[in-house]
Parts: C-alpha cells; structure tokens; sequence
C-alpha cells in the first residue's frame, strides 16, 4: 500500500504470553485504495438521459482477464522483496494460520495458502483446533499469535463451527496482524474516505487489482455489485466508490435486480448460485469479475464435479467486453493479496521500506 497510514485505533492483546524468481518491476497504475478527489457536483443540462459509451462489437469474443498470469507477476515481486529483506536485516514474514475442525473445502483452502507461502518466502505456522474446540481455546490461540514477534499476519480461516463466536474471534485478531482485513478497525477506514486501512480484505482487493491492471475505466461509471458479505461484496462496495464510481449493491430482497444489473458497465458477483447471472441480463461492452466458486455436478469429470462461477460464461462472454473465468480469475489473485498483505505487515514491523 503506497502512502502514510491515518489509522488510529486500539491494538487488541492477548493473554500473557525453492522456487527463483527472476527480478521484476511492477506496472505502474493507479492505488488500488483509489484517487482522493473532491466532491463537486455539475447540474446536468441535458433533458435526455446520455446513452453509456460501453458498447462491444456482435460477434467478437470477449477478452478473458487471466488472473493466474497477474498473480504469478504480482508474486515475483513479493518474492524479490522477501529476498531483498533477508538479505539487509536477515528476516523474513511469517503467516500464522488457524483452522478449527475437519472441513475438506477449509483444508483445501489453507493448503494453497501455506503452498504460495512457501514458493515466495514467507514462513508459516498453523494451528489445528478440534470441531469442537471451546471458545476460550480458540482465543488462547489467536491471542498467542497476536503476542508472537515472528507472526506478522494471522488468518482464522472461515466459516466457523457454528458454536464459536465469529464476530467476537476477529476482533480479538490484532488489527495490525489482520491481514485478511476483516477486523471492524481496518472494515471502517476502508469505508471512510480519507483513511487508509491497515489492510485490505484479500478478494476485494484482488478483484480491483484486475480491474485496475486491466485498464477498466472506473471513475464514474456505473457498478453493480451482486451480494453485500462482510468477505467481498461489502469491502468491495467501499473500494469502487473509492474509486468514484456509482455502486448498486443487488441482494435477495432487491426486487428486478435483472434490470439493475442490466444497466451497469463493471458487475462484480460473489452470492454462491451457479450461473445465476444470465446473458440477457447483463449491458453489452460491460467488464465482469466472478467472484463465485461453486460446486456443481459433472458426470464428464473424472472426481464427477466441476467449479463454476455465479455468471454464465457460455453467455455472458458473447456479451461483454471482459470477463473473469472461473476458475483461474480472481481466486489466484486473492492468494496473491494475502501474501502482499503479509509481506507490507512485515516491513511495518521491521521498520523496513
């Protein structure tokens, strides 16, 4: 993240206690945190409504936005700054990972994080609690990590046997080890503008790192972002009004929402309904990012499932201008955000720029 930190918060304590990268210099494009420019309204003097410049020539394929490609080139540079840190104060970051029960999806999960953790550099260490785990040891764990020097970053990795209390666990994470970026301190600055948070939620993050690398115009264009969770749709809300454009959250109870969706030139989905998105629904010439990851039935496959996202590619990629696959759009970018998280984390603490 460029710039000073406004935050001012309380730091919440606990108790007591190979693979070579070559070197890389990263695009130069603008701060995914947005520009700061003042509020300054112009009456319109047009009696019609103006019709959007996003338009996408019938017949011609949409550009797919890799995401494996962007977060490959986003970890040779994390990985050249873990070396270049080494190298002048013989330290490295460290990511500590808790996970509580035996859920397959979680493991998967926290596995490709320890697997990116590893090629790039960053230590790591994880804690395994018992489903049924009490409240008090979960926050004994978190609240050692907090106090641990060689952990700059700490996931509780999500969701939660539905006995702990989710809300309470990361608000004991440390907001300065919080490098998911879900404790209310870091979810607040993010919201207001003027200052910057500690960290930034990892898939919202990632999903304007795309946008912005991409090229996509997003100063006062219409967005529409389809679910408000605490993980994506609502860090995401903040950041593309950040950013200056004009943001519809749809949800269940948004009545029409086709015809919402319709009129935005940059849809964001992360709701977790197989090709719930249609075609028809969404505006020529507009930029998708699918968010969603789903599970769907595939006798054509050999463990018999597929993943999908939560817009229909077959259709939606006749109708737009860019689109994110899935798999292999934002997920990738997501991990890369995590690591890039940790590594800002770790030169917070050292002191080191």
């Amino acid at each position: 993240m460029r710039g000073g930190c406004n935050w001012v918060g309380v730091v919440w304590r606990g108790r007591g206690k190979k693979t070579r990268y070559s070197s890389y210099t990263p695009p130069k494009y603008p701060t995914v945190l947005g520009p700061n420019l003042p509020d300054v309204w112009i009456p319109s003097t047009k009696s019609q409504r103006p019709q959007s410049s996003a338009s996408f020539p019938n017949g011609q394929a949409a550009a797919v936005i890799d995401g494996k490609s962007i977060a490959q080139d986003i970890k040779v540079r994390i990985a050249g700054e873990i070396r270049r840190t080494k190298a002048a104060i013989g330290k490295c970051p460290g990511l500590a990972v808790v996970l509580v029960g035996e859920r397959r999806d979680s493991r998967t999960y926290i596995n490709i994080k320890l697997r990116a953790c590893e090629e790039v550099g960053i230590a790591t260490q994880i804690a395994k609690l018992p489903e049924n785990c009490t409240e008090t040891e979960l926050l004994d764990v978190v609240s050692d990590f907090n106090e641990d020097p060689s952990v700059h970053g700490i996931i509780v990795q999500l969701p939660l046997p539905q006995h702990l209390d989710e809300e309470k666990i990361m608000t004991v994470v440390s907001p300065e080890k919080d490098v998911d970026g879900f404790h209310p301190l870091n979810m607040g600055n993010l919201a207001m503008r003027g200052r910057e948070p500690l960290f930034i939620p990892c898939a919202p993050k990632g999903c304007l790192e795309l946008l912005l690398r991409f090229g996509v115009e997003i100063i006062g264009k219409k967005s529409v972002v389809i679910g408000r969770s605490k993980i994506v749709g609502l860090p995401i809300s903040f950041l593309l009004q950040r950013h200056h454009a004009t943001v519809c959250t749809v949800h269940p109870y948004t009545k029409k929402p086709e015809e919402i969706i319709s009129q935005a030139d940059i849809v964001v989905s992360d709701v977790g309904i197989p090709n719930m998105v249609r075609g028809n629904w969404l505006k020529p010439g507009a930029v998708v990012i699918d968010m969603g990851t789903n599970l769907v039935k595939d006798p054509s496959s050999r463990s018999g499932f597929c993943v999908t996202g939560d817009v229909c590619y077959k259709e939606a990629i006749k109708v737009v201008s860019a689109i994110t696959p899935v798999p292999g759009g934002v997920g990738p970018v997501t991990i890369a955000m995590l690591l890039s998280n940790t590594l800002d984390s770790s030169k917070r603490a050292f002191g080191f720029s």
